[in-house]
């Protein structure tokens, strides 16, 4: 692995289930997250993903990548445009330093109207790992 490497992209489709399930999982109840209605009258178009979903994912993401042996040392996402079902959540990932068995990643997600996060992922990688 080396400074500059790219990570292959992740396509993830953002469905009813995926933005509900990933709300119910990670016990955030707000019905802005299940329930259309109650988004559109808060001023939303429908419902939309939640961070801790987003969290997940971009988890995800790069342990698709570099495999289970790899180890999330921290996490920092910073979320823009909502992700609403109907639209796909594209994951891209690129190595922004190295320190021993330590990579920084800068991370984006963008859908159809924007980037819906973006952030860095530090990771430890197991001896003799590197991006698959």
């Amino acid at each position: 692995m080396n400074i500059g490497d790219t990570l292959p992209p992740l396509e993830i489709p953002v469905t009813r289930t995926l933005i509900v399930a990933g709300a119910i999982a990670s016990r955030d109840y707000q019905d802005v997250h299940h329930d259309a209605a109650l988004a559109r009258e808060k001023g939303s178009p429908d419902i939309f993903m939640n961070i801790l979903t987003t969290n997940g994912l971009v988890g995800r993401y790069i342990t698709d990548h570099l495999g289970p042996a790899a180890v999330l040392r921290k996490v920092a996402i910073r979320l823009g445009a909502p992700n609403y079902p109907g639209d796909t959540m594209t994951l891209t990932g690129t190595v922004t330093a190295l320190d021993g068995d330590t990579a920084e990643i800068r991370i984006v997600g963008a859908n159809g109207i924007g980037h819906h996060v973006t952030g860095t992922v530090t990771v430890t990688l197991p001896v003799g790992g590197g991006i698959r």
